[in-house]
């Protein structure tokens, strides 16, 4: 009989031993998947950039200085790879666009071209789809991040070699604003 309650105990204990790890990969799973959002998004964005340099440097040639400013960035914010580093990466890039963005307001021609209304507007919706990108994945980080530190899954956190993941934070109040699209 006593073995049996002991074989009993053990066997809840593997199950919800089982359900608790099952519980942190899924979290870890989910962070994945909206990482995989963010760099989607951000991708679309870098692939737009080119295009509106382009279109600027048709009108604006004598303006090179911003021209490879934001191509530069664009460049680093590519090779970016942490959370961290890509917030800060993508924090400059959103600067030298608006440097770009006032560039433009001095060429009424620039501002009335389709072309540039067409991939600034691309490039502003591909701003807010980054944002709600961005709180998806700091959702699912900051319950993997819960996860990790409540007892009981904390033990098998630690055990398992699950840690703890970075949020994509702007830390600029300035970079945290959508670059404005004027028509």
């Amino acid at each position: 009989m006593t073995g049996l309650i002991v074989l009993g105990v053990v066997v809840i204990l593997v199950l919800v031993g089982v359900g608790l790890y099952n519980s942190l990969v899924r979290a870890r799973v989910r962070v994945d998947e909206t990482w995989s959002g963010i760099s989607t998004q951000l991708k679309r964005r870098h692939d737009l950039i080119p295009n509106l340099v382009e279109t600027v440097k048709g009108y604006a040639s004598h303006e090179k200085g911003i021209l490879e400013k934001v191509t530069e960035l664009r460049s680093r914010a590519m090779g970016a790879t942490t959370p961290g580093q890509v917030a800060q990466s993508e924090g400059l890039l959103t600067q030298a666009l608006r440097g770009l963005y006032a560039v433009a307001e001095n060429y009424p021609d620039l501002k009335a071209n389709q072309s540039f209304l067409s991939l600034q507007q691309a490039l502003a919706d591909t701003e807010g789809m980054i944002a709600g990108a961005r709180q998806g994945y700091n959702a699912a980080v900051r319950d993997l991040n819960t996860r990790i530190e409540s007892v009981p899954t904390n033990l098998l956190a630690g055990a398992f070699g699950f840690t703890r993941r970075e949020f994509f934070e702007i830390e600029d109040p300035a970079e945290r604003t959508v670059p404005p699209v004027r028509f």
